[in-house]
């Protein structure tokens, strides 16, 4: 008799993560807006289902900020060289912050 073998990404974070690859290059969207997306109540469970993305970059979480348009946090380091990593990442599609906050509101994504 085999084991069924177990499933390592749920069916939430599978729609999380197809959410973030609608995200198109350059833009970004808010762990509050992608939650409303996906029909979830919790912002934070959006930014867990991040947390755990085996996808990286092609499911790209770096491009989900804060509702008060700062950078938020990154592969589960809210500061440090991870979030240094999600700063360039970001500039690179010129998506840049300034005083912490993301310089042009029109860079925000709405599904």
């Amino acid at each position: 008799m085999m084991q069924k073998e177990k499933k390592t990404v749920t069916d939430f974070q599978e729609k999380v993560y197809a959410a973030v690859k609608r995200i198109p290059q350059g833009k970004v969207t808010t762990y509050k807006l992608l939650a409303k997306e996906v029909r979830c109540k919790s912002s934070q469970a959006v930014g867990q289902a991040l947390k755990r993305n085996p996808f990286a970059p092609m499911v790209p979480c770096h491009r989900v900020i804060l509702s008060d348009l700062s950078i938020g946090g990154f592969a589960g380091q809210t500061h440090g060289e991870e979030i240094t990593r999600k700063q360039m990442l970001l500039k690179q599609e010129g998506i840049l912050f300034d005083n912490g906050k993301l310089c042009d509101i029109g860079q925000i994504h709405y599904s």
